[in-house]
């Protein structure tokens, strides 16, 4: 099975097609820019964004809105439910096909144990969330050009929630992600030192780095197809704690790959075997308030 879900395969054919010089970095914060070093770590530092906040529902328990991120490159649609004084924030990044109204209940069950709950529509999913699907291809493409490449991007529209939300609620903020958004939760956590940890369900590499290796790339393609795998920046995020959830039966991501991915973080990191498929659900959730819990209390 190919990790990458057949995208692993087509970047690799670009290691005899493609060949680049590189890409520098900017001190500026008003202008976004990212930098990938010799090891194929990511950094950037992203534009400032505004913020438009519609309240949907509120009563005693929880208030939900519509959170839209202005960035520079477009808006990025986000919906956000918390209780009147969160213990904490979690940045959820969904995985394919996953749909705010498949989470309405989850957003109940966090904000009434204390926790705000952000699900993150990013670019390319085919939401609400302009942008192309995720194409390794592409993105090389304008890594090439020294252009922002999607996945870039989507890395800043992670981070500049985080700093949202921990202005807005002045409390820890987690990077979570499902499935492929457990990739990309996984990178944000590396590159973003000021998420207070990560959460990784039903997760792993995408191969990419791999697929590239075994075609016999070398230098700056395989520098790049590092830059985009959570095992290059799953042991950066220590001491911060990780948490990775897996079904044995996983009939999308096999559960060695989850194993594998979370053997390169370092300590503190708990992995938790969860009832299911694939993908977070309520037994998820219960584990990991109950793991929460542990750091912030119980909410009654």
């Amino acid at each position: 099975m190919i990790r990458g879900f057949g995208i692993a395969a087509g970047l690799a054919c670009l290691v005899v097609l493609v060949a680049f010089a590189g890409c520098t970095s900017s001190t500026a914060t008003a202008t976004p820019t990212y930098s990938v070093d010799s090891n194929g770590v990511l950094s950037v530092t992203c534009a400032p964004v505004t913020t438009t906040e519609t309240v949907l529902f509120t009563n005693d328990t929880y208030t939900k809105s519509k959170f839209v991120l202005h960035t520079t490159t477009g808006d990025v649609v986000t919906y956000l439910s918390y209780p009147k004084t969160p213990k904490a924030v979690m940045v959820y990044l969904p995985g394919a096909g996953e749909k705010i109204t498949g989470h309405e209940e989850r957003m109940v069950t966090y904000a009434a144990a204390g926790y705000a709950f952000m699900f993150l529509d990013y670019r390319g999913r085919g939401g609400e969330t302009a942008g192309t699907a995720f194409s390794p291809q592409a993105d090389y493409a304008k890594f090439e050009q020294k252009e922002w490449p999607g996945y870039y991007l989507t890395i800043c529209d992670i981070s500049s929630a985080r700093a949202v939300l921990a202005q807005k609620f002045g409390v820890p903020v987690y990077a979570v992600g499902g499935s492929n958004g457990g990739r990309y939760a996984a990178v944000a956590a590396g590159v973003d030192k000021n998420f207070a940890g990560y959460v990784g369900i039903s997760t792993a590499d995408w191969g990419l780095k791999d697929a590239v290796a075994a075609q016999g790339g070398t230098g700056d393609i395989l520098r790049f197809a590092t830059s985009l795998e959570p095992s290059t920046y799953l042991p950066t995020i220590s001491p911060r704690p990780v948490w990775m959830f897996h079904n044995a039966t996983d009939p999308v991501i096999p559960f060695a790959e989850g194993q594998a991915l979370f053997a390169t973080a370092n300590v503190p990191k708990t992995f938790i075997e969860f009832s299911g498929d694939h993908g977070i659900n309520p037994d998820v959730d219960a584990r990991l308030i109950a793991q929460w819990a542990q750091i912030y209390g119980t909410q009654t």
